[in-house]
C-alpha cells in the first residue's frame, strides 16, 4: 500500500525499509519548506510504526483504530509539540514536559511517537534541552522533527537525527497530479501548482480554503495597487499595521516578497516557472519598468523584512519602510 505521499516516494521506501528491517532510527529530521509535506510523511510513519492490522512490515492499514486516531493526531502515544502560532516560540517548559511523556512505557502503541512541528522556531535553551533526549533515546520511542531548514537548527540536533530533505515537485508534476488525483480543472491545477510553488500541501490547503486564496488575491491586489499610490497614501494604509498580529503580516509579506521575486525572474530573464501566474501581466510590465537591479533591492529588503518581523520591531514603522523603499509605477491597471 502506498503511503500517498506525492514526491516524497524516496523518503516513504526508505522509511518501509527502516522498519521492515528492524533499522528504526530514534530520531529523524524532516526538512522543506511548509506545505511540502513534512508533517504528512512524518504520520504516515507513524501509522506505519503503529498499525494494529498492518498488511506488512512498513505498511499500514489505514482503516483500524489507532491509524485512524494517528490520521487526526489525537492517539495516546503520540505527541505533538509545536509553538502556539506560526511564528511563535517553542518553550524550554513544552520540551521539558514532553521529556516527562517520552520517559512513560507506551500506552497503547508500539512506540512513543514525538512530533516535534516547526522546530525551527524552538528557542536555543529548548533545542539544548531536547539534547539529552537525542543522546539517551528510551526505548520504544521515535522524535520526528520538522524544520524548513536543518541550517536553522544547532548542528547538535542535526548530527543526532537521520535527516530527509524533502524538496517541491516541478509545478508541471503537481499540475498533472492536481489534475489526475483530484480531478480539479485545468486552469485550477495550473494556477494552484504556480501559486504553492510545487507544494502538494499548499496547494490542497488553498483548494480548500476559499477565503485563503481570496485573501491572497486581495494582498496581491493592495501590492499593484501601493505601487501606483503616492508616499502619504503609502503611510495610511501602514498605519493599519499597527493593529494587525504578526502572523498576518506575515502573510501579507509572503505575498509581496512572492511578487518581487517574480518580478525579478522575469527581469533577469530567468527560465524559472511564476508563483502569481494570474498576475503575470503586470509583473511583466513591472520588471520591464523598474528593471533587474530594482527588482533585486524590492526582492531583498522583503526577505529581511521578513526577518525583522521576527524580532519585535514596531510593525507600522517596518511597513512604512518597505513601502517607502518601493517605486512609483504608474498604469499597471492598464496592462
Amino acid at each position: 500500500m502506498s503511503w500517498n505521499v506525492l514526491g516524497h516516494e524516496w523518503a516513504e521506501t526508505l522509511l518501509k525499509e527502516h522498519i521492515a528491517r528492524g533499522q528504526t532510527r530514534h530520531a529523524y529530521l524532516l526538512t522543506g519548506p511548509p506545505g511540502v509535506g513534512r508533517r504528512t510523511l512524518s504520520l504516515r510513519f507513524a501509522q506505519a510504526l503503529n498499525c494494529l492490522q498492518s498488511p506488512s512490515p512498513g505498511e499500514y492499514c489505514g482503516d483500524c483504530r489507532m491509524c485512524r486516531q494517528i490520521e487526526r493526531m489525537q492517539q495516546a502515544d503520540l505527541s505533538i509539540v509545536q509553538a502556539e502560532t506560526t511564528g511563535g516560540t517553542l518553550k524550554v517548559d513544552q520540551v521539558r514536559e514532553l521529556q516527562h511523556t517520552l520517559s512513560l512505557t507506551p500506552y497503547e502503541a508500539n512506540y512513543r511517537v514525538a512530533l516535534l512541528l516547526r522546530f525551527e522556531e524552538a528557542h536555543p535553551s529548548a533545542q539544548n534541552a531536547l539534547l539529552k533526549t537525542l543522546e539517551e533515546p528510551a526505548d520504544r520511542v521515535i522524535l520526528l522533527l520538522t524544520a524548513d531548514s536543518a541550517e536553522n537548527l544547532l548542528p547538535t540536533i542535526v548530527s543526532r537525527c537521520e535527516v530527509l530533505r524533502l524538496r517541491p515537485l516541478s509545478i508541471e508534476k503537481l499540475a498533472e497530479a492536481l489534475r489526475d488525483r483530484w480531478q480539479m480543472p485545468v486552469q485550477e491545477a495550473s494556477m494552484l501548482a504556480h501559486l504553492s510553488g510545487g507544494r502538494t500541501g499548499k496547494a490542497l490547503f488553498l483548494r480548500d480554503q476559499p477565503d485563503a486564496l481570496e485573501a491572497y488575491r486581495e494582498r496581491a491586489e493592495d501590492l499593484l495597487r501601493l505601487l501606483e499610490s503616492s508616499r502619504r497614501e503609502r503611510f495610511v494604509y501602514a498605519e493599519s499595521f499597527r493593529k494587525k498580529e504578526r502572523e498576518e503580516i506575515r502573510e501579507i509579506y509572503q505575498v509581496w516578497l512572492s511578487f518581487w521575486r517574480d518580478v525579478l525572474l522575469v527581469a533577469s530573464g530567468a527560465e524559472a516557472p511564476l508563483i502569481n501566474l494570474e498576475k503575470e501581466e503586470a509583473i511583466r510590465f513591472v520588471a520591464g519598468t523598474v528593471g533587474a537591479r530594482a527588482a533585486h533591492t524590492c526582492t531583498a529588503n522583503m526577505e529581511q523584512g521578513l526577518s525583522r518581523l521576527d524580532q519585535n520591531l514596531n510593525r507600522q514603522f517596518l511597513t512604512e519602510v518597505l513601502l517607502m523603499d518601493w517605486p512609483r509605477i504608474r498604469g499597471i491597471k492598464e496592462n
